[in-house]
């Protein structure tokens, strides 16, 4: 059978492969053929992993061969995965996009990458990403960018940048990465796939190279909103050796997936600070709103111009405590760090504690706030970002990261789950929708993304979010 690994998702390629229609290491060598041929020109990968891919997959065939009945804790058997190179692997290096770790190889896997193989996925190496995470151009003067499928003179966005594109080409079914202010939203809506992230506490950030111990989230990409849900499912849950981890339980993300949004009060945010995006942008979040009032929200608009002091304390908190934590790195070397992220880190350094104090308090208000906020909503819309994919070409890292951030950094610093799915196309680049509600509420989030999801669906052309190179391959 001929796999384009670009036509599936993760729910369609698991029934396939439980029905016996093609076997995981067809699935796995398909997706290597894709990097074979895609990456070249994309570079979403690092550092590729094809032996233990394939070994992986050849262990999931045995499984479904001899256990086909006895498999439910196995829910990704046979999945080829990747994940953003800040995730420790073990024997695979982990560089973090950064010239210091270049030969940094772990001896353990990162929790969340443990997770992933003990649920069968197949690991096919790790994704590119802005240099210690620290930007969302994907832009790295060290492996080089990321540019984005959709049109290679353009971002993919970042700092999950590599995860994003893979996902978006079928290179990979998923992937993993990671959110500090938008780094798995950020890309997810600039190359048109879903990015989650979780509410703060709720996947492991052990073994994942730190940005900010207070701002750090771990999520999916993948291909539907469905295919976040079981990737939740897998990484979700409490580990004592993780400081940040929270002992919550964890819902079944998938029960009620299907049971819409009727009744559902919905706030869609307004003012100045939103709406000042492309109108193409807006109007695709209008009519997402729409949408929501045909299956039964209730909607109503709601200024929310006060995001603009949350995004800009999540950014001070960003930088300074990256600085934090590279401080002997920016002392000793710093020609080691490209020039746009030893400006954010030297920024971080130089900031006062008073005004980080004051970031902090900004944190402790805007979590109230939202608290209060949800007693009345459940569920907030906004757009993910302002715009489609900038041109690599002239597009400044530092002030990318102002503008790109806008939407999403709030959700980072009050640590609540937020969701980015594709809403539409602006000159013929995706843009994404964020949807955001009270923290640990990930299964209404996922259900509220899964209706929205389905209903656009409904009126597209079924390849409408597969960028056109992936689109005349078949």
């Amino acid at each position: 059978m001929d796999i384009n690994p670009a036509a599936l998702t993760v729910s369609s390629a698991l029934a396939s492969l439980r029905a016996g229609e093609f076997t995981a290491a067809s699935l796995t060598e398909a997706c290597l053929r894709q990097i074979e041929r895609l990456d070249p020109e994309t570079n979403a990968f690092l550092a590729p992993a094809p032996e233990l891919a394939v070994q992986a997959a050849l262990q999931a065939d045995s499984l479904y061969a001899l256990h086909p009945s006895n498999l439910l804790d196995l829910v990704l058997l046979g999945i080829p995965v990747a994940v953003k190179d800040l995730f420790d692997t073990a024997g695979i290096r982990t560089t973090g996009g950064s010239k210091f770790f270049a030969q940094n190889v772990p001896a353990e896997d990162a929790e969340a990458v443990l997770r992933l193989k003990l649920a069968g996925a197949a690991l096919l190496g790790k994704t590119n990403t802005h240099e210690i995470a620290l930007g969302v151009t994907g832009v790295n003067p060290h492996y080089g960018a990321v540019r984005n499928p959709w049109d290679a003179s353009r971002i993919s966005g970042g700092s999950s940048s590599g995860s994003a594109a893979a996902v978006a080409t079928g290179m990979c079914l998923a992937a993993l990465g990671t959110d500090t202010g938008g780094s798995i939203r950020i890309p997810a809506s600039l190359c048109g796939v879903v990015g989650l992230k979780p509410t703060y506490g709720r996947v492991s950030l052990r073994g994942v190279m730190p940005l900010s111990w207070n701002l750090d989230h771990v999520g999916p990409l993948t291909p539907t909103v469905r295919d976040a849900a079981l990737l939740l499912g897998v990484l979700a849950g409490f580990d004592p050796r993780d400081p940040a981890s929270a002992d919550v339980p964890v819902d079944d993300y998938l029960i009620h997936l299907e049971d819409g949004v009727r009744d559902w009060r919905v706030a869609l945010a307004a003012g100045e600070y939103v709406e000042n995006c492309d109108p193409a942008v807006w109007a695709g979040v209008q009519e997402a709103a729409q949408i929501f009032k045909d299956l039964g929200a209730q909607v109503e608009k709601v200024e929310l111009s006060w995001l603009y002091d949350l995004a800009l304390a999540n950014g001070r908190m960003t930088q300074a405590d990256a600085a934090a934590f590279h401080r002997r790195r920016l002392a000793e070397r710093p020609d080691w760090f490209g020039a746009d992220v030893r400006q954010r880190l030297e920024a971080g350094a130089a900031l006062p504690s008073g005004e980080y104090a004051l970031a902090r308090r900004t944190q402790a208000e805007g979590r109230r706030r939202f608290e209060m906020f949800f007693t009345k909503y459940d569920l907030l819309v906004l757009p993910t970002t302002p715009m489609s994919a900038p041109p690599i070409e002239g597009t400044q890292a530092v002030e990318a990261a102002r503008r790109l951030t806008r939407f999403t950094a709030p959700f980072n610093l009050t640590g609540l789950p937020a969701l980015s799915l594709p809403c539409g196309l602006a000159d013929g680049l995706p843009f994404g929708l964020q949807l955001v509600t009270r923290r640990w509420q990930e299964a209404g989030l996922l259900r509220a993304g899964h209706a929205l999801e389905t209903a656009i669906s409904a009126n597209r052309p079924a390849d409408w979010r597969r960028p056109p190179a992936v689109r005349q391959a078949g």
